[in-house]
């Protein structure tokens, strides 16, 4: 088996709930996020623009073999639907790599994070809705 090396980065090219941050801005929180924390970090995937697309996550989790995790810049850029948010936790934990969350300062290394994501998940979703009626 090969030797696992790094954290990959997962920035946004779309807005994540209505915000827009600059890609170079998206990489500057990441790598700071990766110093703080001690991690080592791999240049960043960019997911492609159009809505609801997560081919770039998709290749960065066919990466996980070979990497220690993932250092999104934010929870918010994965799949709307639980179902699809389910599937990327689970092949995270299944390889047994790690996946963080730069802006929100979160991460998930064993099971009992994907309850707390959620619970932040369906607070911002409450807080969207309530805002863009």
């Amino acid at each position: 088996m090969s030797r696992r090396e790094g954290h990959r980065g997962y920035v946004a090219s779309r807005p994540i709930f209505g915000s827009r941050a600059p890609q170079h801005v998206q990489n500057l929180v990441i790598r700071d996020y990766a110093a703080r924390a001690g991690l080592h970090y791999k240049l960043s995937a960019t997911e492609y623009a159009m809505p609801g697309c997560h081919m770039m996550l998709e290749q960065v989790l066919d990466e996980l073999p070979v990497l220690e995790g993932i250092i999104a810049y934010s929870l918010f850029m994965l799949p709307r639907r639980a179902d699809r948010r389910h599937a990327v936790y689970r092949r995270v934990l299944d390889a047994e790599a790690s996946l963080h969350f730069a802006v929100e300062g979160l991460s998930l290394v064993r099971e009992a994070d994907i309850r707390r994501l959620e619970e932040i998940w369906g607070v911002q979703t409450i807080i969207h809705r309530a805002s863009h009626p």
